[in-house]
């Protein structure tokens, strides 16, 4: 339709800025092609601060297309606002409605914009995918403007082809016609190729010996994994280890050379019907299931699941995820059975992403190797979620969520690199009212994981065009990414308090200031006093907050050593209980310990030196962990704890007795009488799933015993946080949710992990407030 048809007098012209997520989404050809039915002329354009509309025509057709730009029917866009002004027209209205070059901008402007996380593959690339007589047919790279990597692949924004991986292919002359035709999904389709001018894959021998490219690659692949092999295949984000979930051999195999003998391993499967062969999914798993995120979702193991039990030893969950991209389909497609899909890396090292860089280590741990030449820029995990009553938990947040920003409550007033903690870190920058969390980077317990996180703050600053002010660490002085935060030339750097920054990343998630009751529960955080806290209830906001309960600390005997061997934790504990003459020889724990090295541990308990003294509500779980499966020894953080958690039944079950001393200096949470009486059910015989079930409720009645103690002094009821790494069991959310929610406004990790996963972007607005204030106010 031709603004000829409309006089100059009804001629109105509209300039609209949409800020958000609206690059990488297919935005521009969708908003192109909505315009032209409206019968308006202008053109849309990529902006550094988002997309720009210039529009021309009758006001009524204007207005429609304004109600459109505010909710687009796209999978990933987010609007985050929209700010319209009238626009002059000089000289002839434009005849057509186009897509125009897009525009650098200011820094200032690059900050507003959200870069859409990856898609998975839509559903009419999948049908593609599976036409013979379609050009792309098996092409692991399909892609249109609805879906295919965004973040992994962006180097520069704005977001156009030649800022991206993608630049290095040159469309041929049929993907540059459907890349310039609007009727096309194709239109402006960055990430858009096909098997003649587009990535390809190419199959090698762990020595790098090449054995076959494209589609023989892809079946040569294939019949690797049916013959018992573990392939690393490179996708969007990194490469990922694959064999098949049904195949106990293959598994420990695998086990082996990663170095990780019972961490559960992720599984990919074709479909929630195939889902639901395995694990039980609810209506909100589903949800999570096929969401444009695409997580792996934790979910109760169906008995009669075919899945070997080497994907998740002594476990009745099973992590699951869908296809996201094209080969994963493919891959499945042509397997025909589940596959076991996890992270490419040794146990503590960073995702591999590049295989010339990771050959040595790929080399070690597949038969065989996938790989493609289209670059990763962005390596990213999978990210992780466990549903929960009130709504998922997340234990990673990375693929899918990452890079879109948190929107808070207020500005701050500086610019902030926050390094995040020692396991499972993420950086977080802050600039005004948005704080961008980073991917997960991982345990800062290599080389490799420092190097990461050194390469990631390069990169968030070059997108974003910051210069951090201010740089906010763990109060840890021996932790890594201290180290890293105290060796950049900035103005300042300040020492966070780990579970004070707990408490007011769940805050500002929820843009809220404080000041709140914060029930902070974790594995270990470097206290004021220098102990290791870890059981806290605080009262503060981001420039103060005061510790008003903590748990009777448990010694760690030998250190960090307690925590690997919580055994350890488990006689310390009961050494506390009964007055140091447990029934030691009764429990099956204990049997396999020789006298000798119970007592050279007892020493280490007595010897302060050797036995720091740690709160924290992980080590106890640790302990009971011990305890209720017999189990001396950990193979990951949190291990038994997360046993525990998949043991109980969930089951209301009356609490064990313990004792709130309110005469100490802060108030003790002491679980000593809890210990002695789950001794007698041991001894008893009572179920464990009872006992385990009796651990979550005595924690719950503590914590709400806590709070409702510190509430008697205050005038104002404030709201009450969960936050810390316990706080990924839905059990115990769900628990102090129902005691708590009734009267308090109870509030809890949404966008990021409770763990320390989220714990940057506290950080980062304490660092604010006390960088602040000490500039007065």
């Amino acid at each position: 339709m031709s603004s000829g048809r409309y006089s100059r007098a009804v001629l109105c012209g509209r300039r609209t800025l949409i800020q958000g997520s609206t690059q990488g989404v297919g935005f521009r050809p969708w908003a192109c092609q909505t315009a032209r039915y409206l019968g308006l002329t202008g053109s849309v354009r990529n902006v550094s601060g988002g997309v720009m509309v210039d529009a021309f025509g009758p006001a009524r057709a204007l207005a429609s297309l304004g109600r459109a730009l505010r909710d687009p029917p796209l999978v990933g866009a987010l609007i985050e606002s929209v700010v319209e002004a009238d626009l002059e027209l000089t000289g002839e209205a434009p005849s057509t409605f186009l897509i125009a070059q897009s525009e650098s901008a200011p820094c200032d402007d690059r900050r507003a914009v959200a870069l859409a996380p990856d898609l998975p593959t839509c559903r009419a690339c999948l049908d593609e995918l599976a036409d013979p007589g379609a050009r792309r047919h098996r092409y692991a790279f399909v892609a249109c403007a609805h879906c295919g990597p965004r973040y992994t692949m962006v180097r520069k924004l704005p977001y156009d082809r030649d800022g991206t991986a993608m630049a290095d292919f040159p469309l041929c002359p049929e993907c540059a016609r459907e890349y310039r035709t609007p009727e096309d999904r194709r239109f402006h389709a960055e990430a858009t190729a096909c098997p003649d001018c587009g990535p390809q894959l190419k199959l090698l021998t762990p020595s790098g010996g090449e054995c076959a490219r494209g589609d023989a690659a892809l079946d040569e692949a294939i019949r690797a994994l049916a013959s018992g092999c573990v392939l690393a295949a490179q996708g969007v984000g990194g490469f990922h280890l694959a064999c098949d979930a049904s195949d106990a051999t293959a598994i420990s195999i695998l086990r082996d050379r990663k170095r990780r003998p019972r961490k559960p391993l992720a599984v990919l499967v074709g479909s929630v019907l195939e889902a639901e062969k395995h694990a039980l999914v609810t209506a909100e798993a589903r949800v999570l299931l096929e969401s444009a995120a695409r997580p792996i979702v934790v979910l109760r193991r169906r008995v009669d699941s075919s899945l070997a039990d080497a994907v998740a030893p002594g476990s009745p969950m099973v992590g699951l995820m869908l296809p996201y991209t094209a080969l994963h389909s493919l891959l499945l497609d042509g397997f025909g059975a589940p596959l076991v899909m996890t992270s490419a890396n040794f146990s503590g090292e960073p995702i591999a992403y590049c295989y010339e860089e990771s050959r040595e280590d790929l080399a070690c741990v597949a038969d065989a190797i996938l790989v493609h030449d289209r670059e990763i820029l962005s390596p990213c995990d999978d990210s992780v979620v466990s549903p929960a009553p009130s709504g998922p938990i997340f234990l990673r947040r990375s693929r899918g969520y990452v890079p879109r920003p948190i929107r808070l409550e207020r500005p701050l007033r500086h610019t902030i690199l926050a390094c995040g903690g020692e396991w499972g870190n993420t950086i977080c920058m802050v600039h005004g009212e948005r704080a961008w969390v980073s991917a997960h980077v991982g345990d800062m317990e290599s080389a490799a994981s420092v190097e990461r996180l050194e390469r990631t703050v390069e990169q968030w600053q070059e997108w974003l065009g910051l210069e951090p002010e201010v740089v906010a660490h763990d109060l840890h002085p021996g932790y890594e990414s201290t180290r890293f935060a105290r060796s950049l030339p900035v103005e300042r750097t300040i020492a966070v308090q780990h579970h004070h920054a707990h408490m007011i990343s769940v805050l500002a998630e929820h843009q809220m200031r404080g000041p709140a009751l914060g029930l902070i529960w974790d594995g270990t955080g470097h206290g004021n006093d220098g102990c290791a806290w870890g059981g806290e209830l605080l009262m503060g906001d981001a420039a103060e907050c005061h510790r008003l309960a903590t748990f009777r600390p448990l010694p760690l005997a030998g250190g960090e050593r307690a925590i690997r061997e919580p055994w350890r934790l488990a006689l310390a504990l009961l050494d506390d209980a009964f007055d140091g003459a447990p029934p030691l020889h009764a429990l099956d724990l204990f049997r396999g310990l020789s006298e000798q090295r119970v007592d050279r541990v007892r020493a280490l308990i007595s010897a302060p030196a050797f036995a720091p003294l740690a709160h924290g509500v992980g080590r106890y779980l640790d302990a009971f962990g011990a305890l209720l499966l017999s189990r001396p020894t950990a193979t990951f953080q949190g291990e038994l704890a997360q046993a525990v958690n998949f043991l109980a039944s969930g089951r209301d079950e009356a609490a064990y007795p313990f004792d709130l001393d309110r005469s100490a200096e802060p108030w003790t949470i002491d679980l000593r009488a809890s210990a002695r009486e789950m001794t007698v059910d041991l001894l008893s015989g009572l179920a464990p799933s009872k006992i385990a079930d009796r651990i979550h409720a005595t924690l719950i009645a503590a914590g709400e015993a806590a709070i409702r103690e510190a509430l008697r002094g205050l005038g104002d009821t404030p709201p009450v946080v969960l936050g810390g790494g316990c706080f990924q069991n839905p059990l115990l959310v769900d628990g102090l949710e129902r005691r708590l929610g009734g009267d308090l406004q109870v509030l809890r990790a949404i966008e990021l992990p409770p763990g320390d996963g989220g714990l940057s972007l506290g950080q980062a607005i304490v660092a604010d407030a006390i960088a602040s204030a000490a500039r007065g106010g």
